[in-house]
């Protein structure tokens, strides 16, 4: 093979790979999707409130342990795991873990909360997500779905469906106070 036919070959295999390259991303882009929040990766951010107008940002609890957990009143796992939830937050307030209760009121009827939270004695935050938009950040897929993020706001772990029980809700807290 001359050398010249040697510099065509490699022109062509370079114009093909930019060309491969280039419609690669552009499909990528055209979809729009991206994964799902996942272990190792950065929780992604919200701002929500609670009924009474508290606001919560997720990115203002660096420095602690949170627990982000998508639920609804309607929902019988999530029901069922609401008495461990707020027993681990009790027990593990005092190190830095928060609790971060987000209804998902765009599912749900929100007269409704008020009598479950006092149902459940919940003394933890319980942010309503009315346009779904942190349901939709967090790809939610089933409830209850839950998010365990360390202190520096990194993802260590998502429980999608329930109800967890104490053991695992404690394996998972005590991992994120680290």
């Amino acid at each position: 093979m001359s050398k010249i036919q040697r510099i065509i070959l490699y022109l062509l295999v370079l114009i093909t790979g930019a060309a491969w390259i280039g419609i690669s991303a552009d499909t990528m882009t055209t979809t729009g999707k991206t994964s799902a929040p996942q272990a190792g990766f950065a929780a992604p951010d919200f701002t929500l409130r609670t009924s009474v107008g508290e606001e919560y940002k997720l990115s203002k609890l660096k420095g602690n342990a949170v627990l982000v957990n998508l639920w609804a009143t309607w929902c019988p796992p999530c029901r069922a795991e609401m008495p461990a939830i707020e027993k681990m937050y009790q027990e593990y307030k005092d190190q830095g873990l928060v609790v971060l209760a987000i209804n998902m009121t765009y599912q749900d009827d929100p007269a409704s909360i008020p009598p479950f939270i006092e149902e459940y004695g919940l003394n933890f935050p319980v942010l309503l997500d009315e346009t779904g938009a942190v349901g939709a950040a967090y790809q939610l897929r089933s409830l209850p779905s839950s998010y365990f993020i360390n202190r520096t706001g990194v993802i260590q772990e998502v429980v999608i469906g329930g109800p967890m029980s104490e053991a695992l809700l404690r394996t998972r807290i005590e991992q994120i106070l680290k």
